[in-house]
């Protein structure tokens, strides 16, 4: 299925929807890593993610505001969910707390887990020449699952 489809799919079953489609994008740095993210979350354990915002400024793009839409797909390409933002925050990395990292849903869902991976994360893969920093501003984004399109396989 293609995100047109998808987003057809639910403003067929979600009425009141925009008549564009939203960004379609995939969690993670892998096709691996974004089955995996995606898996939490459709399980319900992950409704929360973390960007670097000078990943957003480099890029050019728009931080992400309360009512965003956007589709997500899995590793393969193939659009899986609809998500809505529901809160966003911008604060240092060395200080996103135990309820975030919870919220995110990964390892063992401690911060300690979320500092050691997301430390690594944005070590290796930040878009932005600077990396990674202990006080970098990180947008914590929380969300919430609106529709899940069935299985493709």
């Amino acid at each position: 299925m293609t995100p047109r489809n998808f987003w057809r799919n639910c403003r067929d079953i979600l009425p009141g929807l925009p008549a564009e489609a939203p960004e379609s994008w995939a969690f993670g740095a892998t096709p691996e890593h974004a089955d995996g993210l995606l898996a939490l979350v459709l399980a319900g354990t992950k409704t929360a993610t973390a960007s670097a915002l000078w990943d957003y400024e480099f890029s050019g793009e728009r931080l992400p505001e309360p009512g965003l839409l956007n589709i997500i797909l899995d590793g393969s390409g193939r659009p899986r969910a609809l998500v809505e933002t529901v809160m966003v925050e911008v604060i240092a990395f060395d200080r996103v707390g135990a309820d975030h990292a919870r919220a995110e849903g990964e390892g063992d869902r401690s911060l300690a887990y979320w500092r050691e991976a997301h430390q690594k994360f944005w070590r290796e893969h930040s878009e932005n020449p600077r990396g990674f920093e202990p006080d970098m501003p990180v947008v914590c984004e929380r969300f919430r699952l609106l529709h899940v399109a069935a299985d493709p396989r």
